[in-house]
């Protein structure tokens, strides 16, 4: 079944969070990747939050899923490229700041892409999802 990317403008708002994650768990179910479900889910409600925090509340986003080669890519899109999300150690005493910590532990790889207006804040995670190997074609026997 294809995988085709998808993306959603929202406004960051606290009661806008449930529903992108209805939405990441009908198209994770669309695309046969239950046992991704709950730490997808996860990292787009840690992203938005992000957003809402450090960027403020009404700001216009995007939160992009698409597939990038064995893994499910998330991204969330802002309008402020300044507001960079930062891995923090924090301790159990600690009320905030661990939404960076909890996506390290959660995806392959995450990172951040600016531009002169606006930023991206990304993860992927691991389907177990293999490529498939085509053979070489080489022309000879």
């Amino acid at each position: 079944m294809p995988r085709k990317p998808w993306d959603l403008p929202f406004i960051a708002e606290p009661r806008e969070i449930a529903g992108l994650r209805r939405v990441v768990r009908l198209h994770l179910a669309l695309w046969g990747l239950h046992a991704l479900t709950e730490d997808a889910q996860l990292c787009v409600s840690e992203l938005a939050s992000n957003v809402i925090t450090h960027v403020g509340p009404g700001t216009p986003a995007i939160l992009a899923v698409s597939m990038s080669g064995p893994h499910l890519r998330i991204e969330l899109h802002d309008p402020d490229p300044r507001a960079l999300p930062t891995l923090l150690s924090p301790t159990t005493d600690t009320e905030h700041g661990r939404g960076m910590t909890l996506i390290a532990a959660l995806a392959v790889r995450w990172g951040v892409e600016t531009g002169a207006d606006h930023k991206v804040t990304w993860c992927e995670l691991e389907t177990g999802a293999r490529r498939l190997a085509l053979p070489a074609l080489d022309g000879g026997v």
